[in-house]
C-alpha cells in the first residue's frame, strides 16, 4: 500500500514544487528570473519562498553592489535532501502503479 504521508506536504503544493524543482535544477535564480519563469506575482512567490525559509529549505541571498539590489534564492542542503526524499517518494508511487 502506499504511504501518501510520506509527501512533504511544504513541498507538495504545485507553486512550492515548481520552486524548488527550479533551485534543485540550477542552483540560485534571481527573484525576478525566477517570477518570470513561473508567470507568478510579487506577492504569490515571496509568499511561497518565506514558507519554503521557515521550513529550512530555501536560503535568500542580498547582492547590493550594484545601482539595484538583487535578491536570489537557493536551496540548503536540508532542502536538497527533502527535495530528493520528495523525488525517491514520488518514484516509489509511480513504480508502484505500473503493471507488473
Amino acid at each position: 500500500m502506499i504511504d501518501f504521508d510520506q509527501l512533504d506536504k511544504t513541498i507538495h503544493e504545485k507553486s512550492r514544487l515548481s520552486i524548488m524543482t527550479l533551485l534543485a535544477g540550477r542552483g540560485d535564480w534571481a527573484f525576478q528570473d525566477m517570477k518570470a519563469e513561473l508567470g507568478m506575482s510579487d506577492g504569490n512567490l515571496i509568499t511561497h519562498l518565506r514558507t519554503l525559509g521557515a521550513a529550512g529549505f530555501v536560503q535568500e541571498m542580498r547582492d547590493e553592489t550594484g545601482n539595484r539590489p538583487r535578491t536570489s534564492y537557493k536551496l540548503t542542503p536540508a532542502g536538497h535532501k527533502a527535495f530528493k526524499s520528495y523525488i525517491d517518494v514520488l518514484e516509489s508511487i509511480v513504480k508502484a502503479m505500473k503493471p507488473s
